[in-house]
Protein backbone atom coordinates (compact mmCIF):
# COMPACT_ATOMS: atom_id res chain seq x y z
CA UNK A 1 0.00 0.00 0.00
CA UNK A 2 2.93 2.08 0.60
CA UNK A 3 4.28 1.86 -3.01
CA UNK A 4 0.76 2.94 -3.97
CA UNK A 5 0.81 6.70 -1.79
CA UNK A 6 3.95 7.09 -2.99
CA UNK A 7 3.76 6.73 -7.05
CA UNK A 8 -0.39 7.33 -7.16
CA UNK A 9 -0.03 10.84 -8.06
CA UNK A 10 2.70 10.09 -10.32
CA UNK A 11 0.69 7.32 -12.38
CA UNK A 12 -2.60 9.51 -12.65
CA UNK A 13 -0.74 12.65 -13.67
CA UNK A 14 1.79 11.11 -16.11
CA UNK A 15 -0.72 8.67 -17.92
CA UNK A 16 -3.28 12.33 -17.73
CA UNK A 17 0.01 14.17 -19.28
CA UNK A 18 0.74 11.48 -22.09
CA UNK A 19 -3.07 11.36 -23.22
CA UNK A 20 -3.16 15.27 -23.05
CA UNK A 21 -0.17 15.18 -25.16
CA UNK A 22 -1.22 12.95 -27.70
CA UNK A 23 -4.51 14.75 -28.33
CA UNK A 24 -2.77 18.11 -28.46
CA UNK A 25 -0.08 16.87 -31.04
CA UNK A 26 -3.26 14.71 -33.28
CA UNK A 27 -5.34 17.80 -32.83
CA UNK A 28 -2.55 19.97 -34.34
CA UNK A 29 -1.72 17.75 -37.02
CA UNK A 30 -5.65 17.45 -38.22
CA UNK A 31 -6.03 21.47 -38.23
CA UNK A 32 -3.32 21.89 -40.48
CA UNK A 33 -3.78 19.01 -42.28
CA UNK A 34 -7.49 19.66 -43.10
CA UNK A 35 -7.03 23.49 -43.54
CA UNK A 36 -4.71 22.56 -46.34
CA UNK A 37 -6.09 19.58 -48.12
CA UNK A 38 -7.43 19.94 -51.75
CA UNK A 39 -10.81 17.60 -51.50
CA UNK A 40 -11.16 18.43 -55.55
CA UNK A 41 -7.85 15.73 -55.69
CA UNK A 42 -10.68 13.03 -54.20
CA UNK A 43 -12.85 11.25 -56.47
CA UNK A 44 -13.59 8.54 -54.41
CA UNK A 45 -16.10 9.68 -50.91
CA UNK A 46 -14.95 6.91 -48.95
CA UNK A 47 -11.25 7.53 -49.58
CA UNK A 48 -11.79 11.40 -48.72
CA UNK A 49 -14.20 11.15 -45.37
CA UNK A 50 -10.98 7.66 -44.43
CA UNK A 51 -8.30 10.77 -45.03
CA UNK A 52 -10.39 13.39 -43.23
CA UNK A 53 -10.78 11.46 -39.90
CA UNK A 54 -7.88 10.15 -39.57
CA UNK A 55 -6.60 10.11 -36.05
CA UNK A 56 -10.25 11.90 -34.86
CA UNK A 57 -11.09 8.34 -33.04
CA UNK A 58 -7.94 8.44 -30.97
CA UNK A 59 -8.77 12.18 -30.03
CA UNK A 60 -12.22 11.36 -28.86
CA UNK A 61 -10.63 8.32 -26.84
CA UNK A 62 -8.91 10.61 -24.87
CA UNK A 63 -11.62 12.76 -24.28
CA UNK A 64 -14.17 10.27 -23.24
CA UNK A 65 -11.47 8.17 -20.84
CA UNK A 66 -9.84 10.64 -19.13
CA UNK A 67 -12.48 11.28 -16.80
CA UNK A 68 -12.31 7.40 -15.80
CA UNK A 69 -8.59 8.01 -15.28
CA UNK A 70 -8.90 10.50 -13.21
CA UNK A 71 -12.14 8.93 -11.06
CA UNK A 72 -9.34 5.72 -10.74
CA UNK A 73 -7.15 8.28 -9.17
CA UNK A 74 -9.39 9.40 -7.04
CA UNK A 75 -10.91 6.08 -5.56
CA UNK A 76 -6.95 4.81 -5.23
CA UNK A 77 -6.93 7.93 -3.62
CA UNK A 78 -9.63 7.65 -0.85
CA UNK A 79 -8.46 4.01 -0.74
CA UNK A 80 -5.37 5.27 0.57
CA UNK A 81 -6.72 7.87 2.85
CA UNK A 82 -9.44 5.63 4.55
CA UNK A 83 -6.15 2.65 4.37
CA UNK A 84 -4.16 5.48 6.17
CA UNK A 85 -7.26 6.14 9.01
CA UNK A 86 -7.58 2.26 9.99
CA UNK A 87 -4.34 1.58 10.34
CA UNK A 88 -3.48 4.67 12.16
CA UNK A 89 -6.04 4.75 14.52
CA UNK A 90 -6.66 8.88 14.39
CA UNK A 91 -9.97 10.05 13.15
CA UNK A 92 -9.41 13.22 13.07
CA UNK A 93 -11.52 15.32 10.63
CA UNK A 94 -8.82 17.54 9.51
CA UNK A 95 -6.84 14.68 8.24
CA UNK A 96 -10.06 12.94 5.99
CA UNK A 97 -11.09 16.22 4.61
CA UNK A 98 -6.98 16.82 3.28
CA UNK A 99 -7.15 12.88 2.30
CA UNK A 100 -10.22 13.44 0.34
CA UNK A 101 -9.51 16.55 -1.15
CA UNK A 102 -6.26 15.35 -2.52
CA UNK A 103 -8.19 12.60 -3.63
CA UNK A 104 -10.34 14.41 -5.63
CA UNK A 105 -7.48 16.00 -8.03
CA UNK A 106 -7.23 13.15 -9.96
CA UNK A 107 -11.00 13.63 -11.07
CA UNK A 108 -10.26 17.43 -11.85
CA UNK A 109 -7.11 16.31 -13.77
CA UNK A 110 -9.01 14.16 -15.91
CA UNK A 111 -11.52 17.28 -16.60
CA UNK A 112 -8.90 18.91 -17.54
CA UNK A 113 -7.80 16.69 -20.22
CA UNK A 114 -11.32 16.10 -21.30
CA UNK A 115 -12.70 18.88 -22.14
CA UNK A 116 -10.55 20.64 -24.37
CA UNK A 117 -10.30 16.63 -26.25
CA UNK A 118 -13.68 16.91 -27.23
CA UNK A 119 -13.64 20.46 -27.58
CA UNK A 120 -10.69 19.85 -30.65
CA UNK A 121 -12.68 16.67 -31.75
CA UNK A 122 -15.81 18.68 -32.29
CA UNK A 123 -14.33 21.52 -34.04
CA UNK A 124 -12.62 19.00 -36.25
CA UNK A 125 -15.23 17.08 -37.17
CA UNK A 126 -16.92 20.19 -37.82
CA UNK A 127 -14.03 20.85 -40.29
CA UNK A 128 -14.61 17.45 -41.72
CA UNK A 129 -18.33 17.86 -42.44
CA UNK A 130 -17.33 21.20 -44.27
CA UNK A 131 -15.34 19.70 -46.52
CA UNK A 132 -17.50 16.65 -47.28
CA UNK A 133 -20.14 19.11 -48.03
CA UNK A 134 -17.78 21.18 -50.36
CA UNK A 135 -17.05 17.83 -52.02
CA UNK A 136 -20.26 16.76 -52.64
CA UNK A 137 -20.44 20.28 -54.20
CA UNK A 138 -17.80 19.96 -56.73
CA UNK A 139 -18.96 16.72 -57.81
CA UNK A 140 -22.32 17.67 -58.64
Amino acid sequence: MEWLKLYLDHMVFGTLGLMSFVALALAIERWIYLHGVDVTAYDNPNRLNVDLTRYLTTIASVGANAPYVGLLGTVLGILVTFHDLGTGGDLAARQIMLGLAMALKATAGGLLVAIPSMLFYNALLRRVDVLEAHWKEVQK
